[in-house]
């Protein structure tokens, strides 16, 4: 009886709640956008309800959601509001509904006017189409669907019934006060006038914050002001047993599926040693759940380096570490440039229950080779594990874009930092720390031994870098100035006599042009570019070694030779399919690198600068 009442109460404390208050105008709005009604608070508010209940007992008893992605509902949720917004925005728009056509048909015309001016149909899809997003915004809820729904279909039918009667009275409340205030002030008296198409406008205004997240956004700053959640836990804590595992029945976990509960009690076992979530962190899961995405899983990789052969998941991490994944590929001299604090962070705060987890998505074919990616972790010193992604199937789970980028993933398995490319690491540093601070405390550990101070590495200076990463392939060659990018196959080209246009590739001798990269056809080819960099770098490779000269400004490269080039010749030996740094220049400016190539069978890929 205490947990039906506790029930009750956190739905009436639900309307205040920081992942509510973003939605309440869509609640007042679609109660108000027909003109003073007291039957449309009921239908918008009641609809809400019966969408809360129907959309959970569906996903707690049915199996044919479970795979729907947790993104889904806030798509389909945005997307109805978008549409009732267009509607009230745009009244013709209704008669385009091909039903409502049908409806106009002579005999039915009378029908037809009156539906329309009710717009019952309309005011049960605003009120259902919230119900997704209300039904992850309390810890009383998911303590229901924990906890006594598993063990008693009735007791758990009749709290979350209970839950919902307090969420549905408070609305009511909210909107007839909303109405009574809008109808005293004269602001809605005509229903078809400005209001009502403000409301629409309101209408999408919302539905696109829902698909974008921008909710989770507004919400934040809410729970430093007022937080309804810790009043529900603090009276949740003497009504559930210690150790019960605790997680949001509507975010999918990392294999993609729906995420499971428990409430497994093993004598001798401390609860908190095995990361179980006690009630008094049941606030922290809902509001995580408001606040972030749960990490996809790694998708079928080609290969599991660095673990000795044995395939890994993160769910096999989920409730022990902290995990960062590192979408990267071993020739991108970004990716190149963080592996000192990726390598440092492990070497660090491994012993604290952190793990890196290298996601090694390929940009060119020769990447796609185990060999050479191992080769390439031995080179670089790296000895944390790394998962080949060949397929991009986990690139795309992700819906990433770039290399690198970098997720943070706490003990429960959510996403709470990301970053796009090189800098910003002390932020993913502290996001790391304060990850594992929360894993000491969860686990029970102490927090003492983790480190606190931040790692400094000498980072190269870009400041002066103005030249782009320039490809050979015709795939994305936009920069050849004495060809035609997308030709493709044999060509000869001729380098110019006088000056070059900075920024440009220029090609010498004969190549065959290929998607990802140009290659040499005989010994006496060359490559020409004017770059503002203080480094010239060289994505190449060959199948047997072949040698190239190096020169800076008209004269052998010398003191300005990069780390793969020989100061005394000039000359560096392509022999691996890789990054090759050719110039190292400490003072930067505009130059000019000439390339001469002394053998056939060269793959020239793609020049980076630093």
């Amino acid at each position: 009886m205490a947990l039906f009442l506790i029930a009750l109460l956190a739905g009436v404390l639900t309307v205040i709640s920081p992942c509510v208050l973003p939605l309440l105008p869509i609640i007042v709005g679609g109660s108000l956008a027909g003109g003073r009604s007291i039957r449309r608070i009921l239908t918008v508010t009641l609809s809400l309800g019966a969408s809360v209940f129907l959309f959970t007992l569906l996903l707690k008893v049915s199996t044919a959601f479970i795979n729907v992605p947790a993104a889904f509902w806030s798509i389909f949720s945005g997307g109805l509001i978008i549409i009732i917004g267009l509607i009230l925005l745009f009244p013709r728009l209704w008669d385009k509904v091909p039903f409502v056509a049908k409806m106009n048909l002579r005999s039915n015309k009378a029908m037809s006017a009156g539906f329309k001016k009710q717009t019952f149909l309309g005011d049960v899809i605003v009120g259902a189409s919230l119900g997704p997003v209300f039904a992850s915004c309390s810890p009383t809820f998911f303590i229901l669907l924990a906890t006594v729904l598993p063990v008693s279909i009735s007791a758990g039918i009749a709290d979350i019934l209970a839950y919902i009667a307090g969420l549905c009275f408070s609305l009511i409340v909210v909107s007839f006060v909303g109405q009574t205030i809008m109808a005293k002030l004269g602001i809605a008296s005509d229903p078809n006038g400005w209001f009502k198409r403000g409301i629409g406008i309101l209408f999408i205004v919302v539905g696109i914050a829902i698909i974008t997240g921008f909710d989770k956004i507004l919400e934040q700053p809410l729970y430093s002001v007022f937080d309804e959640t810790k009043i529900e836990t603090k009276l949740l804590q003497k009504q559930v047993a210690p150790g019960t595992s605790i997680t949001n029945p509507l975010v999918p976990d990392t294999n993609g599926q729906s995420t499971t509960t428990s409430t497994a009690m093993h004598e001798g076992t401390s609860t908190a040693a095995t990361g179980a979530v006690t009630p008094a962190t049941a606030q922290t899961l809902a509001r995580k759940a408001s606040m972030y995405h749960k990490a996809p899983e790694l998708v079928q990789p080609d290969a599991y380096l660095n673990t000795g052969g044995q395939p890994i998941s993160l769910a096999q991490y989920r409730g022990k570490d902290v995990v960062l994944v590192d979408f990267w590929t071993y020739s991108c001299i970004n990716c190149l440039r963080t592996l000192p604090y990726l390598t440092s962070w492990y070497a660090k705060y491994k012993d604290q229950g952190f793990v890196i987890i290298g996601v090694h998505t390929p940009e060119f074919a020769f990447e796609h080779v185990q060999s050479n990616v191992a080769a390439a972790l031995v080179k670089l010193g790296v000895t944390y594990p790394v998962v080949l992604d060949n397929e991009y199937k986990t690139w795309n789970a992700y819906g990433n874009q770039f290399w690198p980028h970098e997720y943070v993933i706490d003990i429960d398995g959510y996403i709470t930092h990301d970053h796009i490319g090189e800098g910003e690491y002390d932020v993913t540093e502290k996001a790391i720390q304060a990850a594992l601070a929360e894993r000491a405390s969860r686990l029970g550990t102490s927090a003492s031994a983790i480190p606190t101070s931040l790692t400094t590495v000498a980072d190269p200076n870009l400041s002066a870098v103005q030249s782009p990463e320039t490809y050979f392939g015709y795939n994305r060659n936009q920069n050849l100035a004495n060809g035609t990018p997308s030709k493709a196959g044999t060509s000869t080209f001729t380098l110019p006599s006088g000056a070059i246009a900075p920024n440009k590739l220029y090609l010498g001798g004969s190549w065959n042009i290929e998607a990802e990269s140009a290659v040499t056809n005989a010994s006496g080819t060359s490559i020409e570019y004017s770059y503002t960099a203080h480094d010239v770098d060289f994505v190449a490779s060959a199948s047997t070694p072949v040698t190239v000269e190096v020169f800076r400004d008209g004269v052998p490269v010398g003191n300005f030779a990069g780390a793969d080039v020989d100061p005394k010749t000039s000359t560096a030996t392509i022999n691996a399919n890789r990054l090759y740094t050719l110039v190292h220049d400490t003072s930067p400016g505009q130059h000019t690198i000439l390339i001469k190539i002394m053998g056939a069978g060269l793959h020239a890929y793609t020049f980076t600068f630093g």
